[in-house]
């Protein structure tokens, strides 16, 4: 109790709230953006929050996290065009709505729902992070080894038929964290003679180009295969005109919640594996929402149909911070990027974040919750008032400004022009690997858990003499091997009864 009251007392500031407050609108606009969405935006502002209060940088990202997810859904339901990739599923049914003319309840359904879910995953957040950090304080580097197999493990058994891309993914994420000293031998590797790298390739660079100079790339293809902006204005236009956000009657709510509380609850256990991401969230939320409703004809504009993805997407948000502020290991490519955020604020997640600064660690899961909160009126307004004119925003602009923020906050990092180099390095390596449809969440996992196996590695082999029975004799760490091995078997055994359901 006294951690939640250090933490609400820094959230309670005045700057941290504007913060808060000022992150839920610009994730709101950056999600209405196609071709931006959290990750973009967070990877090119964290640089711009290194003269900031730590309060007021975290509070930002928070309110970007949360809201994007909601803003996503608005031209996905009027122009069947998703803001980000999370709001793919709410237009087989949102834009249904739209063009039945209810195009302002389907905002309504897809705004609550995102709501529902966002403080579900919050609360899960509150009681479960601390929990596990407790747990967490039992680790030695056995454990936190096996803890970072499990996290490799769980991506490939979520990957479903995609197991040789996210494999693949893996391995080259490995191979960049081996970058810089050995910490066995304290020899240099694969730097090539460049000194900016005897440190290993710097994690914010590294994201700003996967993600941000990958969009740039993404829009400049969009804008040339495209090029009729006038129509996607005036489409918009045309949409907006007889917009107006009702949110559900108590009758429509009471019909939604077992689907919102069945969606959320998929969302937040989907967000606490690391590695599984969004888009398995809100499909098999769909998925299990047409099962209990199958009476309803899914894709033809039923509210089933957006509140089951919306309540489930934004359940990740705050739920994949889990495995984050209490391991260590982040949940997904955007939890990735609040570690650069709290590592450049002198924070360490893990164990450690609740036990030397729990007014920081209990303000970010706080943070979630009132963002959350907050993220309901807000989203009214912004729907009804601004939305239009964000969405007629010119593409050409926008990845202007992304282009000389991504610069400006690559070279910033440690005014050093070699980052920049490394940011264009890995936005060409993002926007291959979307080409040909590689997750880049597997390699950003990779390449942070793969500094964290190989010194816990060697402190375990020094520990126990070079003997690998160090890995089954303790009882956390046999624990993590045994889970690691059930998901890595899942796709083994699916395959196994696949194979015999078709002979």
């Amino acid at each position: 109790m006294s951690g939640i009251l250090l933490g609400l007392g820094q959230l309670c500031q005045p700057i941290a709230l504007l913060g808060l407050l000022g992150g839920v609108v610009i994730g709101l606009i950056v999600g209405s953006l196609p071709g931006l969405n959290d990750s973009i935006t967070m990877a090119v502002l964290i640089p711009i929050t290194f003269g900031m209060e730590p309060q007021v940088a975290i509070c930002l990202l928070v309110g970007i996290y949360c809201a994007s997810a909601c803003g996503g859904s608005v031209p996905s339901i009027l122009l069947k065009i998703p803001g980000t990739a999370s709001a793919t599923v709410t237009a087989y049914d949102g834009y249904p709505m739209t063009q039945k003319g209810k195009s302002g309840e389907a905002l309504g359904l897809a705004i609550s729902s995102s709501t529902f879910g966002g403080l579900t995953s919050a609360i899960v957040l509150l009681f479960l992070s601390p929990f596990l950090a407790k747990q967490a304080l039992k680790f030695g580097p056995p454990e936190y080894f096996m803890l970072a197999v499990l996290g490799m493990s769980t991506v490939i058994g979520m990957a479903g038929d995609n197991i040789v891309k996210n494999v693949l993914a893996m391995a080259v994420g490995l191979i960049f964290s081996c970058i810089g000293m050995s910490p066995q031998t304290g020899l240099a590797r694969f730097t090539f003679g460049q000194v900016s790298l005897m440190d290993g390739i710097s994690l914010i660079p590294m994201l700003i180009g996967l993600f941000g100079i990958t969009s740039i790339l993404e829009m400049i293809e969009g804008i040339k295969k495209n090029p009729k902006v006038e129509e996607f204005k005036e489409s918009v236009k045309e949409n907006y005109q007889r917009v107006k956000v009702a949110l559900p009657d108590r009758k429509m709510a009471k019909r939604l919640l077992p689907i919102w509380i069945q969606s959320s609850f998929i969302g937040n256990i989907i967000g606490i594996i690391p590695g599984a991401g969004m888009i398995m969230a809100i499909f098999m939320a769909y998925d299990q929402a047409s099962r209990r409703r199958p009476n309803l004809e899914f894709g033809t504009g039923v509210p089933e149909g957006i509140a089951a993805p919306e309540a489930a997407n934004n359940a990740v948000v705050a739920s994949s911070m889990v495995p984050l502020l209490s391991l260590g290991v982040p949940g997904n490519s955007t939890s990735s990027l609040f570690l650069g955020a709290l590592t450049i604020q002198g924070l360490r997640t893990g164990p450690s974040l609740f036990k030397d600064t729990p007014e920081m660690a209990y303000m970010i899961i706080l943070g979630f919750i009132v963002a959350n909160i907050i993220m309901l009126p807000l989203s009214l307004f912004y729907c009804n008032f601004l939305a239009s004119a964000v969405l007629r925003l010119k593409r050409e602009i926008l990845s202007g400004v992304v282009l000389t923020l991504c610069v400006t906050g690559a070279f910033a990092v440690s005014n050093n022009i070699f980052n920049i180099y490394i940011m264009v390095f890995f936005g060409f390596i993002g926007y291959t690997f979307n080409k040909y449809k590689i997750p880049q969440s597997s390699l950003i996992l990779a390449s942070i858990l793969g500094s964290m196996m190989e010194s816990n590695w060697t402190q375990s082999m020094v520990f126990a003499n070079g003997s690998l029975s160090v890995f089954v004799t303790r009882p956390l760490s046999l624990g993590l091997l045994i889970l690691s091995i059930i998901f890595i078997g899942m796709p083994i055994v699916k395959r196994m009864k696949a194979k015999k359901a078709a002979a």
